[in-house]
């Protein structure tokens, strides 16, 4: 606007004008340097950042350098994680038996927690809980004091029994309409790793349900007592291989045991043949008859891959009444599941494994067969867990009444 008011003006006055402009802007600007007289007319201290040499308050202060970035090396001792589980580590606990002594290992013995990671040694087997210097597996038999201090802390964790309501409001709750959490037991059984699921299934619901398919399901008591003993928990209710399994009333996530995790599958170790070259008793010609025998015989049931089978021990002893040699239907399974079957089968039955040809198992009931009068070990199909005569809807939609 100034040009343009003075662009008709003669250039002497306009350079005089432009001159007159210039001084008084610059003695303007003088004045606005000059301290404010904010303070002498309303009282006011301006704050140190609109001061014209503001101080600084923080004048000793330095900041702190960052450390050396430092690659990661395996050189580097890492802390051992400390447990205080009442309990050897075991890859799995209903598939391994501590009465069976291992003729030998397949591998040196590598920890699967990994190199350094858990203060206990690994055996080969285990992890032993009371003698961390065991060298071989022969070495280490399990504390008897183990079994009562878990006895202590499962019933410090457990507190008072469920009342039937309580109980029947946590079965509802577990029901398969309901709630989709569930933890799959399978072939392995109750592996290590699975504690660790079970806990953190707990931070969320009180109960939770578990089912249980193939091999384990053999020997149910097993997996029940595994199941307890292992999480300090409580089953509270149970139909064929479904379970629910109860936290406890004590029971707190944030003071949750510590369960190393294992990183890797250990090698399984040697142990002795299940099927010999001949029969105790018999010849080498009459275990090659019994044989033929045996696989000629008419199948007792044919076992379907990942299925229920708590009910062939008791379906082998009633064969076993009239007929000396059962076979049993294998195919489609695993060797090494089938192997597993008939050594439970031994051992619960009980009797003698002849031959796992031909993806079949053929047990002969032995000399002098007496049926054996205390079954107390085999449990129901169906177990109660209340006196009350109030069926109770389970987590399959079946009826709770016996």
């Amino acid at each position: 606007m100034f040009l343009t008011r003075y662009s008709r003006q003669k250039p002497l006055e306009l350079s005089r004008h432009l001159t007159r402009h210039l001084s008084s802007s610059s003695s303007s600007s003088t004045t606005i340097s000059t301290p404010s007289k904010l303070h002498d007319y309303y009282s006011f201290k301006p704050p140190p950042s609109l001061s014209p040499n503001p101080e600084n308050p923080n004048k000793n202060f330095k900041k702190k350098s960052k450390p050396r970035y430092r690659p990661p090396s395996s050189l580097d001792a890492p802390k051992k994680i400390h447990s205080n589980l009442p309990f050897d580590f075991r890859y799995s606990y209903t598939e391994s038996s501590q009465t069976v002594r291992p003729i030998g290992l397949r591998e040196p013995k590598y920890s699967p927690f990994g190199p350094g990671r858990v203060d206990r040694e690994w055996t080969g087997v285990c992890a032993p809980a009371v003698d961390t210097k065991v060298k071989s597996v022969e070495e280490g038999a399990e504390d008897p004091k183990l079994e009562e201090k878990r006895r202590i802390m499962r019933e410090r964790i457990q507190g008072l029994p469920l009342t039937n309501p309580e109980r029947k409001a946590l079965v509802e709750n577990c029901h398969r309409n309901r709630t989709k959490r569930q933890i799959q037991l399978g072939r392995d059984g109750l592996t290590h790793n699975m504690l660790n699921v079970i806990h953190n299934h707990w931070k969320h619901s009180e109960a939770i349900r578990v089912k249980c398919l193939g091999v384990p399901t053999v020997d149910m008591k097993n997996v029940c007592y595994q199941l307890e003993d292992k999480s300090f928990g409580k089953i509270i209710y149970r139909h064929g291989g479904t379970l629910v399994l109860y936290r406890g009333r004590n029971y707190k996530p944030k003071k949750r045991p510590v369960i190393p995790l294992m990183l890797w599958r250990p090698h399984e170790p040697v142990y002795p043949r299940l099927i010999k070259t001949t029969i105790d008793g018999l010849s080498i010609e009459e275990t090659k008859e019994m044989r033929k025998r045996g696989l000629a015989a008419p199948a007792l049931t044919k076992l379907a891959k990942n299925g229920y089978y708590g009910s062939l021990v008791p379906m082998v002893r009633d064969a076993f009444l009239v007929s000396e040699l059962v076979r049993i239907d294998c195919q489609g399974l695993e060797r090494s599941d089938y192997k597993k079957i008939g050594c439970k089968l031994r051992d619960l039955v009980p009797c003698v494994l002849v031959t796992f040809d031909k993806e079949q198992i053929v047990v002969w009931r032995g000399h002098d067969y007496k049926p054996p009068e205390n079954v107390g070990h085999l449990l129901t199909h169906r177990e109660l867990f209340d006196n009350s005569d109030e069926p109770v809807s389970g987590v399959e939609g079946h009826d709770y009444s016996g």
